[in-house]
């Protein structure tokens, strides 16, 4: 049995009712929610950060979860204690806003954190977002992470990197901080949710000015809601020569059904397959 922790680095579940399906969920699924109190308060900054290494350093705990995103888990970064989270890995899972806390957990710790669904995405999940998910927590005895998933090819190749990536607006806030993806050597991810196609033109053009996708060995779309992927595509072939494979996969995102992603684990995409298999990875529990 997983004992779980509910952090809420983000925003707060507005109704009841739907963090108390998020947790017969996960109870359903055999985990144990050690905290299934519905949160009231939102914490400031240094209490969201004291609350995460809190759950991290109890032996009692096994997985930390959030309750949402929204926005605000980057204001934790400055009072995050990254050797605490070293000494005591655990899984640590979320999406979206917490795009901001995964990567620079496992750049600055080497712990592979997961792109998840979060207790308000688990109030009515599908049966492939928990097959994955648990799938994921289990170690990921299905190496194949696109298994089941549809995948559209824009540009074909093979490629060998580290997973990294997450939300678009929230990776773009953190760059020129300290922060920001290291992007040389990785296989990047984006999605996004309800932006308009100017905003995320704008957002991708930030990176292409940035240098970011110089030294990339792959980029997967995940799902942007209301933007084709071919749009977001577009963006990126009108500005720069794409020398590596660029796939999509509908899977990634704001999205019904959903991957859990291993961020920070070694991964290797073959479009002629459709496929983006785990390589190696440091796991909590010892699985590789």
């Amino acid at each position: 049995m997983k004992n779980v922790f509910i952090v809420t680095p983000s925003y707060l579940i507005k109704q009841k009712r739907d963090f108390t399906a998020g947790i017969k969920q996960l109870t359903r699924l055999g985990w144990n929610v050690v905290n299934p109190e519905f949160p009231k308060v939102l914490p400031s900054p240094q209490e969201k950060a004291e609350q995460i290494h809190g759950a991290f350093a109890d032996p009692g705990v096994d997985m930390i979860l959030a309750l949402r995103g929204g926005y605000s888990a980057m204001k934790t970064l400055p009072f995050i204690d990254f050797d605490l989270i070293k000494r005591h890995p655990k899984i640590i899972a979320g999406f979206s806003d917490l795009s901001a806390l995964l990567n620079p957990i496992f750049e600055r710790t080497g712990l592979v954190t997961l792109h998840a669904p979060m207790v308000i995405n688990l109030d009515t999940p599908t049966a492939f977002t928990l097959k994955s998910l648990v799938n994921a927590v289990n170690g990921y005895p299905e190496k194949n992470l696109l298994k089941g998933a549809p995948c559209k090819v824009y540009r074909p190749g093979c490629a060998a990197g580290i997973l990294k990536g997450g939300n678009l607006i929230t990776l773009t806030a953190l760059l020129k901080t300290d922060w920001e993806i290291d992007t040389k050597g990785a296989i990047l991810f984006y999605e996004d949710v309800d932006e308009k196609l100017h905003e995320v033109d704008r957002y991708l053009t930030q990176w292409i000015l940035a240098g970011k996708f110089k030294g990339i060995k792959a980029l997967i779309l995940g799902d942007c809601r209301g933007i084709r992927s071919q749009q977001v595509y577009d963006i990126l072939a009108s500005q720069m020569t794409l020398d590596f494979p660029v796939v999509h996969c509908p899977y990634i995102g704001h999205v019904a059904n959903k991957i859990t992603l291993p961020i920070g684990a070694e991964v290797e995409l073959n479009t002629e397959r459709k496929q983006l298999v785990i390589r190696n990875m440091a796991f909590p529990g010892g699985h590789r």
